[in-house]
């Protein structure tokens, strides 16, 4: 058992206190906390908050949460993830690659969440009168998930900023079910207050 656990240790990439201070697995969370629930993830709400469901064009599917908090913006999407390894590594690897290919600007660093990607993106001329946008790409692998999430706005280079974003990741709960998913794949989401998963 003890073999197991190291090569856990060495694949997965989370923060040593993750299962007290979050992101959560369902079966850590205050069940009387107030969550908004999404389906595959719960959102405590907080002042200031404002939540967004990024909707697939084509399925009509969710495929991601905006949230938007203090001049910041948090994207965020669960996967499915194996029990014994991590999703976080080989994700890195192909977001540096996506943004190499956009040709922008990516650099590795450590943050408080551990291994994490400074990106500076080019974007429409229309949108940003510099053409570039600088994102911070987070992940952390819990039991059997994987939670990313992309940081823009002030919290992308602020620190003051960023820790209350960083706060805000750390306080989801991820909800990976029971049901077999093969790694990677997207843990399903729903509008807060309608019937599904859970």
């Amino acid at each position: 058992m003890s073999e197991e656990q190291d090569v856990a240790a060495v694949t997965k990439a989370a923060p040593a206190d993750r299962a007290t201070n979050g992101p959560f697995d369902e079966s850590e969370a205050n069940a009387v906390r107030p969550y908004i629930d999404l389906g595959g993830i719960k959102i405590l709400p907080r002042e200031g908050l404002n939540l967004r469901l990024e909707i697939e064009e084509q399925t009509k599917r969710i495929v991601a949460v905006g949230l938007d908090y203090d001049g910041s913006t948090l994207q965020v999407q669960p996967f499915a993830a194996p029990r014994s390894s991590g999703l976080w590594h080989e994700t890195r690897a192909q977001i540096r690659e996506q943004v190499r290919q956009q040709g922008g600007r990516v650099e590795e660093r450590e943050g408080p969440l551990g291994a994490e990607l400074l990106a500076e993106v080019p974007v429409a001329a229309s949108e940003q009168a510099s053409g570039k946008r600088l994102a911070r790409f987070v992940g952390v692998d819990g039991p059997r998930w994987f939670l990313r999430g992309v940081i823009g706005g002030k919290a992308a280079s602020d620190p003051e900023a960023a820790a209350g974003v960083e706060d805000l990741f750390r306080s989801i709960v991820v909800v990976r079910g029971d049901s077999p998913m093969p790694p990677r794949e997207f843990i399903p989401l729903k509008m807060p207050g309608t019937p599904g998963s859970s």
